[in-house]
């Protein structure tokens, strides 16, 4: 019984399609579809119940069998028939009418097809592109209809053929703009009008200075389909809309790219949604919340709302994904793109958005900003983007610092907010500008620390004056003398508990340097055995800081090899300081909060010193000089780390000889930071909290200082 039925209903089939030639074929199965709506009566009966499926199918294979029959580039009488009798055109408006019901479905089928499989050049042909803008703007009118995965094959095909041949896409993006100049009969219709039809995509797209261009207009084309489909719900929408869109920023023919940037709303749209984006993240979120979050990646971008579930997540998540799209949209697109990408997300977001957010003065707003600032900072990898965005935080000031100048208001703000009254400010700030420090940007480190180094005016010009009886032994009984006479002593420290501190060598050199060895002995011995607790605890030494200290040098060492740098010192007499030295904004916040480390958070100590450490381990000689070499002869008013870490031991050795039981409550709190010991409140935890981090820093100094080795060439 079955078999019967399925001969049947082969016959029937056949019996539909008699033997014929192509185009008699062809033109039947469209009278066909077109009769449907003469005698349709039911308007509710899907498409796909029709026959009109089956006979748009019989059309491709025909298109396509037929151009199989002819020479290349020559087209068929079926293909012919297709662009003379307006085909696609009729279609584009059946599926606009949604008639029967799916229509619109199978006719992105159709086009994406056809367009696909024939390899005819079609979109050069008004009777083609025409059609197909009029599906873009349908397809950009009707988000989420239901058909999205044919609109993303829709706009996938197009993009294909644009990137085979780039100047397709003045046809696509500038339709309207060239019907509006041009009769519509003198454009090709058909390869028999075709003659001299093509309108250069060249000629179209190129001289953007002939006239003064009108700006981009809001109409619906490739560019606004490709970004509704981007914004989809469905991921594997999303993700092969954003795809494509990478595939059509990176065309290599520089009239293809200006004609992206001049005929689309490409980077004010792609700049909208991320502003719509950052303002749907709550204010409420937790600031360590974001600083958690780690990297997203577009990609991945479903993955993020995983563990860790806190309040504004799936926002921020989408926000720090888009930016992350940005970045490789901008990373892969032309430069004429990714400068006009560039410059749109500094105007709307960096300069519109966030640097008010970042200048106000209310601090919960400055909290979150700061810390979405810094997200966005780690999220960032493009070259333009990053430079646009270091100079956007920083100025593009290159010269030395003087005392009270504010050339870069938003820069100052930044810096001063390190030294801020709340530690939950100081600490997302610090938090900002170690993530900066970490970004391969040359101009980071020059701004923030190097602008003031250049001229080595912390270095005492003239040696001092020679005592004639030579360098004197050092006598153990003479040590508060020295501490007296030395000039990083000025406030009388008492002798006790100096006895293992580190003096610079009586006889070092004008340049200060001395051997690794000594440099780390220095170090290491800065704190006083009494305030020392790492070896009671049986934990290692500075060695235990070894290995993260090379990763960090050999990370800060690759990204500084394009820079430049001189692997010595400037020679002394070639560095002719114009002012007094200044150490700088950054560095003078940093060794102002380095001084207070026995008064401050455990939380922010540790971010201070991580900021410093990151600033030593860069390989310019001058950082290497003014951060690592405890031998330096300073200039009279000048202070170097060393010297202010000399201070710090100064005022803690005499604060604790007023603490009663001073060494038992240091092991106590080393033991609850170790999460030994349960913690407990008591007297003086901040003090002792601060002695632990002092120590630490002290080793990790002498780490980078012996993984750095000692620096080259002459003084």
């Amino acid at each position: 019984m079955l078999s019967r039925l399925g001969a049947l209903l082969q016959q029937a089939v056949e019996t539909r399609e008699p033997s014929m030639d192509l185009l008699e074929a062809f033109t039947e199965h469209w009278k066909g579809i077109t009769g449907y709506y003469l005698e349709a009566t039911d308007e509710s009966i899907p498409a796909r119940q029709t026959d009109i499926p089956w006979r748009l199918k019989q059309m491709l294979d025909i298109l396509v069998y037929e151009e199989k029959q002819h020479p290349a580039g020559e087209a068929g009488p079926c293909l012919e028939y297709l662009l003379q009798h307006k085909v696609l055109e009729t279609l584009s408006t059946l599926g606009k009418a949604e008639y029967p019901p799916g229509m619109r479905q199978q006719v992105l089928l159709f086009f994406s097809r056809v367009l696909g499989q024939v390899q005819h050049p079609l979109l050069h042909y008004l009777n083609v592109h025409r059609p197909v803008q009029k599906l873009l703007q349908l397809s950009s009118d009707r988000l989420g209809s239901g058909v999205e995965k044919e609109e993303v094959q829709f706009v996938a095909v197009l993009c294909t053929k644009i990137k085979q041949d780039p100047t397709l896409l003045a046809y696509i993006l500038e339709g309207k703009s060239i019907l509006n100049g041009r009769r519509a009969q003198e454009l090709p219709a058909s390869p028999v009008e075709e003659g001299a039809e093509h309108l250069s995509g060249t000629a179209a797209a190129a001289s953007p200075h002939q006239a003064e261009p009108s700006p981009p207009r809001r109409d619906s084309n490739l560019i606004t389909s490709l970004m509704g489909l981007c914004k989809s719900k469905k991921s594997r929408v999303t993700l092969k809309a954003r795809e494509n869109l990478l595939l059509l920023v990176g065309l290599a023919q520089e009239a293809a790219a200006a004609c992206l940037v001049r005929s689309s709303t490409l980077c004010q749209l792609l700049t909208e949604h991320l502003c719509d984006l950052y303002s749907t993240v709550p204010t409420s979120t937790d600031p360590a919340d974001v600083l958690a979050l780690e990297r997203v990646s577009w990609r991945l971008q479903g993955d993020a709302a995983g563990d860790g579930v806190f309040p504004g997540k799936e926002n921020l998540a989408a926000f720090f994904g888009w930016l992350d799209y940005l970045d490789e949209l901008v990373m892969g697109a032309h430069p004429v793109v990714a400068d006009a990408i560039t410059e749109a997300v500094e105007e709307k977001f960096f300069q519109g958005i966030l640097q008010p957010q970042l200048l106000q003065m209310s601090e919960l707003n400055v909290l979150s900003a700061t810390a979405v600032l810094t997200g966005t900072v780690r999220q960032i990898r493009s070259p333009p983007l990053l430079h646009c965005l270091v100079l956007f935080l920083l100025g593009s000031d290159r010269h030395p610092e003087t005392p009270g100048d504010t050339p870069h208001p938003l820069r100052t703000q930044l810096i001063d907010r390190c030294n801020h009254l709340s530690d939950e400010i100081s600490l997302a700030s610090l938090r900002l500008f170690e993530e900066l420090l970490r970004k391969p940007h040359e101009h980071v480190a020059h701004s923030l620390a190097l602008r003031n180094l250049q001229a080595r005016g912390y270095l005492q010009r003239s040696p001092p004056v020679p005592d004639e009886r030579g360098p004197p032994e050092l006598d153990p009984d003479e040590d508060g003398l020295d501490l007296e006479e030395d000039p990083y002593f000025t406030d009388g420290f008492p002798d006790a508990g100096f006895g293992s501190a580190k003096k610079p060598l009586p006889g070092s050199a004008l340049s200060g340097k001395g051997q690794v060895s000594e440099v780390v002995s220095s170090f290491l011995c800065l704190v006083p055995e009494e305030a020392k607790t790492s070896s009671c605890m049986e934990e290692g030494g500075y060695d235990t800081y070894v290995h993260d200290a090379l990763g960090m040098v050999q990370a800060c060492r690759a990204d500084a090899a394009p820079w430049g740098w001189p692997p010595a010192p400037r020679p002394l007499d070639a560095c002719y300081p114009e002012t007094a030295f200044y150490e700088g904004h950054f560095l003078k916040v940093l060794f102002d909060r380095m001084t207070r480390i026995l008064d401050q958070p455990y939380s922010l100590n540790l971010q201070v010193t991580s900021v410093l450490s990151r600033l030593a381990a860069f390989p310019h000689p001058h950082l290497h000089e003014y951060l690592l070499d405890p031998y330096l002869n300073l200039a009279p008013g000048c202070r170097s780390l060393f010297s202010v870490l000399v201070r710090v031991i100064g005022d803690l050795m005499q604060r604790l000889q007023r603490v009663p039981h001073f060494r038992a409550k240091l092991l106590l709190v080393r033991r609850q930071l170790m999460g030994l010991v349960p913690g407990e409140q008591m007297d003086h935890a901040m003090l002792f909290k601060g002695v632990v981090v002092l120590e630490e820093f002290c080793k990790e100094l002498a780490a980078i200082a012996l993984v750095k080795g000692p620096p080259e060439g002459p003084p």
